[in-house]
């Protein structure tokens, strides 16, 4: 695994984010949607509630495990996962595939687990790995985020530290120590690159 300046870079279309709970992916994606509209952010299907803020459609399908099954039987994830032994998170592959086949970079926010399918069912994807910068700044944003009880917060930190343990199986990490500054990271690695102003 590299550092994203360590980084030799070719055009990604499809590349995975992944990282422990708490760690910004969602914070991470966001600047990018906002700022390289270029990028196709992949939609996740999720059975969990929506948190403050959230919005059905834009930051998360929020559906129901019936829902969920259904999507399964009807192959329309392109990967999927119980995300700390809970809830189950999914991509919906038509989406993507439809963003690929348009030649837009394709951004899918996903857990571990997710990475790993995605790395077996699309070898050419870049998976990159985002890291907290130090164990303690990743409990802080936990605890501090107050949307998970105390039960959920250790589950998600004892899931995070599995996560970390697999950082290298990524082509790439980046450390989220500035959300500007890791998208920026993130959006390099990708192959974008700023349009110039024409005259």
């Amino acid at each position: 695994m590299t550092t994203a300046a360590e980084s030799e870079i070719t055009p990604a279309r499809l590349t995975v984010l992944a990282g422990p709970t708490a760690v910004g992916k969602g914070t991470v994606a966001a600047y990018i949607r906002e700022h390289c509209p270029q990028v196709c952010l992949s939609v996740s299907a999720t059975t969990r509630r929506p948190r403050p803020g959230e919005i059905d459609g834009v930051h998360y399908y929020f559906v129901d495990d019936a829902e969920f099954d259904r999507m399964i039987a009807q192959h329309e994830l392109l990967e999927y996962a119980t995300v700390h032994n809970s809830y189950r998170y999914g991509t919906p592959e038509a989406p993507v595939r439809r963003a690929l086949a348009e030649g837009r970079p394709v951004l899918l926010e996903i857990d571990l687990q997710g990475a790993r399918q995605v790395r077996r069912n699309a070898p050419d994807a870049r998976l990159v790995f985002l890291s907290p910068p130090s164990w303690d700044e990743l409990v802080r944003r936990l605890v501090g985020r107050g949307t998970e009880t105390a039960e959920e917060q250790r589950r998600r930190l004892e899931t995070a530290k599995v996560e970390l343990d697999a950082r290298s199986e990524f082509d790439d990490e980046v450390v989220n120590d500035s959300v500007a500054r890791a998208a920026n990271e993130v959006v390099h690695l990708m192959g974008i690159h700023p349009q110039k102003e024409t005259r």
